[in-house]
């Protein structure tokens, strides 16, 4: 079977993502686990979880931990790192975020981060979700979030959503298989109508280093030149990512968002 944009482009970076600082210990994966508060007897399903550092961080606190991506090279990546911390409650497994093979109710909590901006159908991942997590049940999401009035001071809604289209546009020229990022607005109301009240939310802001960004995707240098064109035009997006230099390194700041909503 031919293999999907999401595995051509994340299976040859997957050392390169399962080494990335902002993946491997980013600000909002203690703070996941400092939210969610897991219970020692938990199932837990870590859904799209690339090299594993989502899995690997809530192992030592639950009882099971299923690690499940489409990525073959990034499965590989999470039972490496599980077999380094000695953790032998992590199982991994190939699952597609839109459909989650799982018997119904079978797990307490299903975290994703730093994914969900991949998939073609985020609605149908969350009633996936839903539909694998037990009654009391919590889903615990990180992911980037598009520009909004908190970020851009002044935006109107109207405004939002072109932005919003700018920031997608400008994420899926570095990476082809981004699909859309979410604005939080939309994140509370897809989790609503999919089942889940919201318990906690949180946004914060993710220092990326540029080139080891571009580079993680392989980006050809004309879209790196592109890219830089695009940070260095005065407009909203600009001022959303706040691009600078940092000890003569450019840098650019991204926004992500923690949703931890309970099954009803």
């Amino acid at each position: 079977m031919p293999k999907s944009l999401v595995e051509q482009q994340f299976g040859p970076s997957a050392r390169a993502y399962a080494e990335c600082e902002v993946h491997r210990s980013g600000a909002s994966l203690s703070r996941l686990v400092e939210v969610v508060a897991p219970q020692s007897d938990w199932r837990v399903l870590d859904v799209a979880t690339g090299a594993g550092h989502t899995a690997a961080i809530f192992a030592p606190l639950v009882a099971h931990v299923v690690a499940s991506d489409i990525t073959q090279e990034m499965l590989t990546e999470t039972r490496t790192l599980a077999d380094e911390r000695l953790l032998s409650n992590v199982s991994t497994t190939t699952a597609e975020a839109h459909a989650l093979a799982f018997e119904p109710e079978s797990f307490d909590l299903v975290t994703c981060r730093l994914a969900a901006h991949h998939f073609a159908d985020i609605e149908q991942f969350l009633a996936a979700a839903c539909r694998v997590l037990k009654k009391g049940g919590l889903i615990a999401v990180v992911d980037n979030i598009t520009p909004d009035a908190r970020t851009v001071p002044g935006l109107s809604e109207s405004e939002e959503i072109v932005e919003a289209q700018s920031y997608n546009d400008f994420e899926r020229l570095r990476d082809p298989s981004h699909a859309r990022a979410l604005s939080a607005t939309e994140w509370r109301a897809s989790l609503e109508r999919q089942g889940f009240e919201l318990r906690a939310e949180e946004m914060m802001e993710k220092e990326m280093a540029f080139q080891p960004w571009v580079e993680r995707m392989h980006c050809s240098q004309e879209t790196v030149n592109r890219l830089r064109d695009i940070l260095a035009a005065p407009s909203r997006l600009s001022a959303f990512l706040k691009p600078r230099d940092v000890d003569g390194q450019p840098q650019l700041t991204l926004r992500e968002s923690i949703f931890v909503a309970v099954r009803t």
